[in-house]
């Protein structure tokens, strides 16, 4: 690997060589496209970037060339270099989700006779947000060597997903597990939208995707997540750890809670790379912890209210028991 900083000298002296050496046109066109293919993906170093791409200086290295073309950005997902994982991780995410939809709906819904409309929703919430949270990951990291306007627009939309995917896990949560209390159940919902709301306002701020302020993202995030422990303190009062866990599948939503933060922390402390400053360049840094805790989070947080949907169909079938 090697800074391509003085790329275009090089390629220039070497179609000049390749011009004097008596080759056939067509071979030598041949050996200029192999040539210029080779050097797109050639990577570069931390000290080849300018100042707005750099945002952790413990990533040394793998860093792909600047090119404003979308063209160059897409190819990129197809050779190796250290956005690579990020892309990957959640763009498959997004990918199984899209397509399991679908599957989802056409082999549950015929289980259950008291299945509503109410409950496709507020699983399209869900995954809505996840897929959305997912994609805009995806695309932002893909798109990041583009250029600084679209790196910033793309920035925002990532904060944004993840806000979304927060507010969109909660739905099918509250929906069960408030199901025979819908005052608290609008009022919570009414809650988090609004918390998300302010905190994708926040995100939008040019100052807070800024290198500085990565702990204070990691922070909100993690506060956006923790206000749902009111609702769930709140409903265990009322149907005790074991109602709410029937309900709610609260101990799954626990564990959500718990990888997410677990990862948001390892993102605000970059750690590892911290420690091994250009050891985790292209696998196993900070960032790409973080989404795979993303993508465990969300699956767990399926399961858990796939849970709550059996419950609220079978032992309550859709009913609001009272003594």
């Amino acid at each position: 690997m090697r800074s391509s900083q003085s790329a275009p000298q090089e390629v220039a002296l070497r179609h000049r060589r390749l011009s004097a050496t008596g080759l056939s046109t067509e071979s030598i066109n041949t050996i200029k496209a192999i040539e210029d293919k080779a050097e797109k993906t050639l990577l570069l170093l931390w000290d080849d970037l300018p100042p707005w791409r750099r945002d952790n200086a413990f990533i040394y290295s793998a860093y792909c060339q600047i090119c404003p073309s979308y063209l160059h950005s897409l190819r990129s997902l197809f050779y190796l270099h250290n956005e690579s994982v990020n892309i990957w991780w959640h763009l498959v995410g997004a990918i199984v989700a899209i397509a399991g939809s679908p599957y989802l709906y056409y082999v549950i819904r015929p289980r259950y006779d008291s299945a509503t409309v109410s409950d496709v929703l507020v699983f399209a919430c869900f995954i809505g947000g996840a897929v959305l949270c997912l994609g805009m990951s995806a695309t932002f990291h893909a798109v990041l060597n583009h250029s600084q306007e679209v790196a910033r627009w793309g920035n925002k939309l990532d904060y944004t997903g993840i806000v979304v995917l927060i507010v969109g896990s909660f739905v099918p949560a509250l929906y069960y597990g408030f199901f025979c209390k819908p005052t608290l159940l609008t009022a919570y919902l009414c809650l988090i939208c609004l918390l998300g709301t302010g905190c994708a306002v926040v995100s939008w701020a040019e100052q807070f995707r800024t290198s500085k302020w990565r702990p204070y993202r990691a922070m909100m995030f993690i506060g956006l997540g923790l206000s749902g422990f009111i609702p769930v303190i709140h409903g265990i009062t009322i149907y005790g750890y074991k109602g709410l866990e029937n309900r709610m599948s609260v101990t799954r939503i626990i564990i959500h809670g718990a990888m997410y933060i677990f990862g948001a922390a390892l993102y605000a402390a970059r750690w590892p790379e911290r420690s091994f400053p250009g050891a985790f360049d292209i696998w196993g840094s900070s960032h790409q912890i973080f989404h795979m805790f993303v993508l465990l989070a969300a699956a767990t947080h399926f399961y858990g209210m796939a849970k709550a949907f059996d419950y609220h169909h079978t032992v309550l079938g859709s009913q609001c028991l009272t003594a």
